[in-house]
C-alpha cells in the first residue's frame, strides 16, 4: 500500500472514531438532560403538593373558629392541632344539628296539638250556633282571645306537671302530657268549660 493511501485510511479511521465519541457524547448529555428534566418535574410536582397540603391547613384555620387562636405557647398552631381542633368542632356541629332537629320535631307535635285545639273549639261553636232559639252574635276578637288564653291558661296549668330536667326527661313528659292532656275529649270538655265561663260573666 502506498504512502498515500496509507495516509487516506488513517484520516478516514481517525474521522470515524471522532464521530464515535461525538455521539457518546451527545448520547450521555442527553441522558443526563432527561435525568435532570425527571428530577425537576419530580421537584415540581411536590412542590404543588405541599402548597396544596398548606392551603388545605390554612383554610381550615379560616373556617374553624377555634383553630383562629394562637397555641398556648403563643406559636402558629401545629398541623396536628389544627385537624384535631376541626374533628371537635364538626362534631360539635353536628351535636348543634341534632339538637335542632329534636326541637323542630317537638314544635312539630306541639302545633298538631293547637290544630286539633282549634278544630274542637270551632266544632264547639258551631254546635253552639245551631242550637234552637241561639241567635248569632257577633263577638269582638277581645272575647277571642281572653277565651284563647283562658284556654291555654288551663293547659299550662296541667303543663307544669312536665319535668324540665333535661331534654330527655321534657322529651318523656311532653308525650305523656298529650297523651293525658291533649286528648280530643279532654279538649273539649276543657274549652266547653271555658265557653260556659265566659258566657256567665257576660250574662252577669
Amino acid at each position: 500500500m502506498s504512502h498515500e493511501q496509507l495516509g487516506y485510511h488513517t484520516k478516514r479511521n481517525s474521522t470515524t472514531s471522532n464521530n464515535s465519541d461525538d455521539d457518546d457524547m451527545e448520547s450521555r448529555h442527553a441522558s443526563i438532560s432527561y435525568k435532570e428534566r425527571r428530577r425537576e418535574a419530580h421537584t415540581q410536582a411536590e412542590q404543588k403538593r405541599r402548597d396544596a397540603i398548606k392551603k388545605g391547613y390554612d383554610t381550615l384555620q379560616e373556617l374553624v373558629p377555634t383553630c383562629q387562636q394562637t397555641d398556648v405557647s403563643g406559636y402558629k398552631l401545629s398541623k396536628a392541632t389544627v385537624l384535631q381542633r376541626s374533628i371537635d368542632y364538626i362534631q360539635y356541629l353536628q351535636q348543634q344539628k341534632k339538637k335542632q332537629e329534636e326541637e323542630r320535631n317537638a314544635l312539630r307535635k306541639e302545633v298538631i296539638a293547637l290544630r286539633i285545639m282549634q278544630t274542637n273549639y270551632e266544632q264547639i261553636v258551631k254546635a253552639q250556633q245551631l242550637q234552637p232559639g241561639h241567635t248569632e252574635t257577633p263577638v269582638s276578637d277581645e272575647v277571642k282571645f281572653s277565651v284563647f288564653q283562658t284556654i291555654i291558661d288551663q293547659l299550662f296549668l296541667t303543663f307544669s306537671t312536665v319535668s324540665v330536667s333535661n331534654f330527655s326527661e321534657l322529651s318523656a313528659g311532653v308525650f305523656s302530657w298529650l297523651e293525658e292532656y291533649c286528648k280530643p275529649q279532654t279538649l273539649k270538655d276543657t274549652v266547653y268549660l271555658v265557653l260556659n265561663r265566659h258566657h256567665n260573666q257576660m250574662r252577669g
